[in-house]
């Protein structure tokens, strides 16, 4: 049964956490083509840009939290819940983009991609079945399959990529701390402990950066450029957009909707990531590109009114419906 106590616990509607879930999932997408332009013009790694993505959030969210006035945080969340929040979704956060970055290098970026994103709404759907027994219902699984055969078609539609069993592995890892993230975020939620969405995401990526450190020490730390203002900029926005603002909206979405749901609105982020590649990195438009994106996108319309359908009461209760 959706609970709908995890919306009032946060004052979030749920149209509104889906419109920040899509808005978190574009922006996501746009880090894929300013890591490749980081790329292009310096031999920054993608371990050292990790850190510094994390690092560039942690401080900006700083100053926001810093200069937000007094009264807005919320509702105070016990101890035991912000110690299993902070270290639950650092971690997460540390081992999703460690092994997705490790799994490209080992398997390709095709590859890579779909065992990570394709995974990631099957294991989120089980672990939000086992341990808040949410279901998806026949059109919400229908959803999911959609979701998964168009992300199939959109990643695998191209070139063909090499599949090896680490970076299978690999891939499959990142998948899991992925779904460990939503489905903390989701639990506490509904909990009504959530807490606030950019202190969550603030201390992730504090956690994230220290775990990330020693990697980027191995690879790199600093970039080395002709254009370095061009780099500086391509890192503040990668810090500032799919990172900050990116995270606070997941953070805060995450916590009011069904975990299976948030997994699927999420795969806008490799349709936003083809739209960027045909028209800011000059890619071949393909017709995988095409229907692939049409069916995630059905996919994630189909959930989200579905989700916004269940979060109507119904007569004078305010029980949402069950799936």
């Amino acid at each position: 049964m959706s609970n709908p106590s995890s919306s009032a616990a946060s004052g979030l509607p749920v149209g509104r956490s889906l419109f920040y879930l899509a808005v978190a999932g574009v922006a996501w997408g746009t880090a894929g083509a300013a890591a490749s332009l980081v790329y292009v013009a310096s031999d920054l790694g993608p371990l050292a840009l990790s850190f510094w993505r994390c690092l560039g959030g942690l401080v900006l969210l700083a100053g926001v939290l810093a200069l937000r006035p007094r009264g807005t945080v919320g509702a105070a969340v016990p101890r035991r819940h912000r110690v299993l929040r902070i270290l639950g979704t650092g971690t997460g956060l540390t081992v999703f983009q460690s092994a997705y970055f490790a799994a490209v290098e080992q398997t390709g970026l095709a590859v890579a991609t779909v065992v990570t994103l394709g995974a990631g709404p099957v294991l989120i759907a089980l672990g939000a079945r086992l341990t808040m027994g949410e279901r998806l219902g026949r059109g919400g699984a229908a959803a999911v399959v959609g979701a998964l055969a168009g992300l199939i078609v959109l990643v695998l539609g191209g070139d063909a990529g090499t599949v090896r069993p680490v970076g299978v592995a690999l891939a499959l890892l990142s998948a899991a701390g992925y779904a460990g993230i939503t489905l903390l975020t989701r639990w506490l939620g509904r909990a009504g402990t959530g807490g606030d969405a950019l202190a969550t995401a603030a201390w992730t990526f504090a956690v994230g950066a220290a775990g990330l450190l020693p990697f980027a020490l191995v690879e790199g730390l600093l970039p080395h450029s002709a254009e370095p203002a061009r780099v500086i900029w391509l890192l503040v926005y990668v810090a500032a957009v799919p990172t900050a603002l990116a995270y606070a909206l997941y953070f805060a979405g995450a916590a009011v909707v069904r975990a299976a749901t948030v997994s699927v609105i999420m795969l806008l982020e490799p349709v936003s990531a083809a739209v960027l590649a045909v028209t800011v990195l000059d890619e071949r438009l393909s017709a995988a590109t095409v229907a692939g994106t049409l069916l995630l996108l059905t996919a994630v319309v189909a959930l989200a009114w579905q989700e916004a359908h269940m979060s109507v009461p119904r007569g004078d209760t305010a029980e949402a419906a069950v799936v």
